[in-house]
């Protein structure tokens, strides 16, 4: 009988410890007989049309047979896939942080934050340093608490970036304002359904310094990315 096209992605899975980010699949699941074009849709049709599969974060598969096991590896409530819960966070930050690895800049990410896991490698494996001084010490005191830092190769910061799921910007944006000197870009890793709430905080006048310096990027959007630059395709950032 001929094994169908579901099968290739289960074993995939099974590779990762029954969960992977669709770009790793993309690489293991074995598409040489699927006589098909588009193997990448092909991937993404079978993972949201097939009962095997469940969704736990934007561009992040499990088995559904390891479900149970999958949810509290991560502590991720059941009935509400996307919570407030630190895998959400160093999940958005492991993304960051390799899509920096892939465009050759330095990572960062901070001390407290390293033993948290990225799917199944700590953030620590992940990031490519552990240094964040680059200016006088009252500075660094706000980077070093940034969600993630790019650093070029004359170790200096060429992006910052905060993952906020559920707090009001203003702890993050206010981070960003001691560091509107550099010339760096500042961006913000929401749910777009706090898009609106991010403008209303941003466009108040207290911040108008730095308005035009912050960039609201969406969780969908980032995870579109990783997907394209773990892939060799456009990049955007």
């Amino acid at each position: 009988m001929k094994k169908q096209q579901k099968h290739f992605v289960i074993e995939a899975l099974l590779k990762q410890g029954n969960v992977a980010t669709l770009s790793q699949l993309y690489h293991l699941t074995d598409v040489s007989s699927w006589q098909t074009k588009t193997p990448f849709a092909s991937i993404r049709r079978i993972l949201q049309t097939n009962a095997e599969f469940f969704k736990i974060q934007p561009g992040l598969w499990g088995l559904t047979e390891y479900k149970k096991e999958i949810l509290e590896k991560f502590a991720i409530k059941d009935e509400k896939i996307i919570n407030e819960n630190e895998f959400t966070h160093a999940y958005y930050q492991g993304i960051i942080a390799e899509i920096g690895n892939k465009k050759q800049f330095k990572t960062f990410v901070p001390a407290q934050d390293k033993n948290k896991l990225f799917i199944n490698r700590k953030l620590s494996e992940i990031v490519t340093t552990d240094k964040c001084d680059f200016t006088y010490p009252e500075i660094i005191r706000f980077a070093k608490t940034i969600d993630v830092i790019w650093f070029n190769n004359r170790n200096l910061p060429n992006s910052f970036f905060e993952v906020e799921h559920s707090t009001d910007f203003k702890n993050s944006i206010n981070k960003f304002f001691e560091l509107q000197d550099f010339r760096a870009r500042f961006f913000i890793v929401a749910k777009e359904e706090r898009h609106k709430q991010f403008d209303s905080i941003i466009n108040a006048s207290i911040y108008l310094p730095i308005k035009d310096l912050i960039t609201f990027k969406n969780y969908e959007s980032l995870v579109k990315q990783y997907e394209k630059e773990m892939t060799l395709i456009e990049k955007e950032i």
